[in-house]
This record gives structure tokens, sequence and C-alpha cells, in this order.
């Protein structure tokens, strides 16, 4: 199509943010960082290369996922341990905080709740910031690698992507049959992973991680959480994914508990207020 004369005027309109965040709920930082700085180890899980494991989370405990022995990114869900009907809604935290998520930011959960599920304590790769690709680590814009897409792109049965290891993961925690187990799988975190859009095209691309064993990212669990996590079969992302090529390392997941009295001050969020009548005439 020809461009209209008015054209570089249409696309020099300053853009406006779709979400103003000033009114946002913020979470207690100087609180967190506190309680913190003194924890008790409660719990350990390790997530075996390609492949996925649950973990639980009470309601005031920190959990930390950490890279122990080669870069390594991984796909995270979270529900709310009680309704697994709730669960993290990363299309609204993408549009609340960004297309990455660091220290401060939040994991938002489902509709019709919409509240904070976790909040991000710290971040060791927060450093990184956003690179001169555009690229970023945290990302809440991939969905994780399934077999769907894999067979629609290149054919065959993979069975090791991120869909599948949450799937049989959540199946053998819950006890449910994997078609109904993954019925809950959804729109993860993928921690660790750099990713971004490029500028001429503006697909997903990947890039190979900046996570080295010892990187860690730590939570602060809002509600009684159930998590899954996948270390995904592209292991840094550097190359591809749902492929057995890509050198994989585990994955681990370790839950803490503040001394008690630390967090006194903290009360866990109430689900969203809005009276759900949505405008019947």
């Amino acid at each position: 199509m020809t461009a209209p004369h008015d054209a570089q005027a249409r696309r020099a309109i300053a853009p406006v943010i779709c979400y103003p965040v000033e009114t946002l709920p913020a979470p207690d930082m100087a609180l967190l960082t506190a309680a913190r700085a003194d924890l008790v180890k409660t719990s350990e899980t390790l997530i075996p290369a390609r492949d996925a494991a649950c973990f639980t989370v009470p309601a005031g405990h920190f959990f930390r996922i950490t890279s122990v022995q080669g870069p390594q990114v991984g796909d995270l869900n979270l529900w709310n341990a009680n309704d697994l009907n709730e669960r993290f809604y990363s299309g609204k935290t993408r549009a609340l905080h960004g297309t990455h998520i660091t220290t401060g930011d939040r994991m938002w959960s489902s509709f019709p709740a919409l509240r904070p599920m976790a909040t991000i304590t710290h971040d060791t790769l927060g450093w990184y910031g956003i690179d001169d690709f555009g690229g970023s680590v945290h990302d809440v814009i991939g969905t994780r690698c399934d077999p769907y897409t894999h067979n629609l792109l290149s054919g065959g049965q993979y069975h090791h992507c991120c869909h599948s290891n949450l799937t049989r993961a959540l199946a053998a925690q819950l006890k449910l049959p994997l078609d109904q187990a993954e019925t809950f799988v959804h729109d993860v975190l993928n921690v660790f992973m750099c990713t971004g859009f490029t500028r001429d095209t503006g697909q997903y691309f990947m890039k190979a991680s900046p996570v080295r064993p010892g990187d860690y990212l730590e939570f602060f669990a809002e509600i009684d959480l159930l998590g899954c996590l996948s270390a995904c079969p592209g292991g840094d992302c550097s190359a591809e994914h749902s492929s057995d090529a890509a050198a994989c390392h585990p994955l681990l997941v370790e839950t803490f508990a503040a001394k008690p009295g630390a967090l006194d001050a903290w009360q866990p969020p109430a689900s969203n207020s809005y009276d759900r009548s949505h405008g019947p005439g």
C-alpha cells in the first residue's frame, strides 16, 4: 500500500502507557528486605535437567530459584495452593510491569482474584538491564516451549518440552490423569531466559542467558503457593529449545522462613474487590 501523505506524522504520535501504576498496591520492600536478611531454610527441590518438579511455599515464606551447575533457564508456573483455578497471569503481569520483571515487581494472579501471588525480593541478574538488541532477562512474553508448536514447525513427537514437563510433574503431584493436569498448565515466567523482540520484524527472540552457577531469583510468597518449574530443554537458550542437542543442567528451588516477628506488619493480599456484576441491563 502507498503510505498516506501524513504517514510520518501518524508514526510520530507519542505513546501513552496503558496502565499507569502510580496507584498500584506496592510491596513493602523495606520490610521484606529486612526479613530476608535472616532467613532459615525449610526445604529444597532439585529440578532435573530437561524435566520438571513441583514444590509448595506457605504464604509469608520466601523461595529461591538458583543455577547450580551451568547456564540454564527455567519455566515457572504458580497456582494458589488451595484453588488451582487461581493461577499466574503472565499477560496482566506484563501489562503492569513490562516484558521482563525483577526486584520489586510482582507476579499477579488470574481473574477474578487479580492479586499479587509472589513478589520478587532479590535478583542477582538485576545488573543486566536491557542490552543493545533489546534483550533482557526473566520474561513474561514467551509462553513456554510445547509439543504442539514443535509438531507444527518440525513434525515429530517431542515430550520433554516445558509444557509436557510441567504437565507430567503436576499430574504426579496432584495424582491426576495427564489430560486433566494439562488444563491447569499456563503461560510462564521464563526464569533466567534472555529474550526480546527484533526491531525490524517484531519477532520474539532468545539469546544465551547471562546466568551462571550461583545466580538466583528470589520471591516472597504472598499467598499459599503450589509451584512447578521446568528446566528447559534449551539449556541457556543460546541456539534452540525443544531438542536434545543443548547442554542442560538442573535448577534448585529452596524455601525459607523468616525469623518470628520479622513479618508481623505484613498482611496477605485480599482478592480483587470488583463486584463481578459486569453491568447487567
